[in-house]
């Protein structure tokens, strides 16, 4: 089998972070007094960079009030919110499967790698990554574009041999803006329609079609 360097998303893809992102979102609006959405309608944050979700939510585009949200988010998710957290059933399976078969695996995440690094160790998955990759808090690589090409150039990549996992349309950008194969997977956040419509060359309905999606035939495709 071929080795193919796979990089996966984290929110929506390995783990469901709903409730912690959400209950992290509407506790910062709170705070600020503002109109507090209501969890059904915040599926949309999930995956694109959470300065721009809080520019959308707030209906501003004042920086230190984004600023200010962003901070009360944290405040709450780096100590709560990060744990209301679900491990998506079949994903430490299909890791195990994959680093058996000697393909090399990274998180690739807008997600703070702090706070990335701390969700794989709590769920266990530390041992099938290489390394895990994010954004800075300062903001810094929080588009996967960016991301993506930073990881490529960290770990030596050939784009040619790398592919994106992810279940939304940031995830299958950045990998094409890349030169680099984007995989969608459907059990996340995203349509199969937003994910095709942006680039993903193929969509996974569960976590055990990825190790067949990286079988030697289906990686030569």
């Amino acid at each position: 089998m071929d080795k193919i360097s796979i990089l996966f998303d984290l929110d929506g893809t390995l783990t469901d972070p709903y409730q912690g992102i959400t209950r992290s979102i509407c506790h910062a609006m709170a705070s600020l007094g503002r109109p507090l959405p209501p969890q059904t309608d915040l599926r949309w944050c999930i995956g694109p960079p959470l300065k721009e979700s809080f520019s959308i939510l707030l209906e501003s585009d004042d920086d230190s009030l984004v600023e200010n949200a962003l901070v009360i988010y944290r405040e709450r998710f780096g100590s709560i919110g990060l744990f209301e957290n679900k491990l998506y059933a079949g994903i430490p399976q299909a890791l195990k499967k994959l680093q058996e078969a000697c393909h090399p695996l990274f998180v690739a995440t807008s997600k703070p790698w702090v706070y990335a690094q701390r969700i794989v160790d709590h769920f266990g998955l530390g041992q099938y990554f290489n390394h895990i990759h994010g954004s800075e808090l300062d903001g810094t690589r929080t588009d996967k574009t960016s991301l993506v090409s930073y990881i490529l150039n960290r770990e030596s990549l050939d784009p040619s041999r790398a592919v994106m996992v992810g279940d939304r349309r940031h995830d299958m950008i950045g990998a094409t803006a890349n030169k680099v194969r984007g995989i969608g997977v459907l059990w996340g956040f995203g349509t199969q329609k937003e994910l095709t419509d942006s680039g993903a060359s193929a969509c996974i309905q569960s976590p055990p079609g990825l190790v067949t999606a990286f079988s030697k035939k289906n990686s030569d495709k």
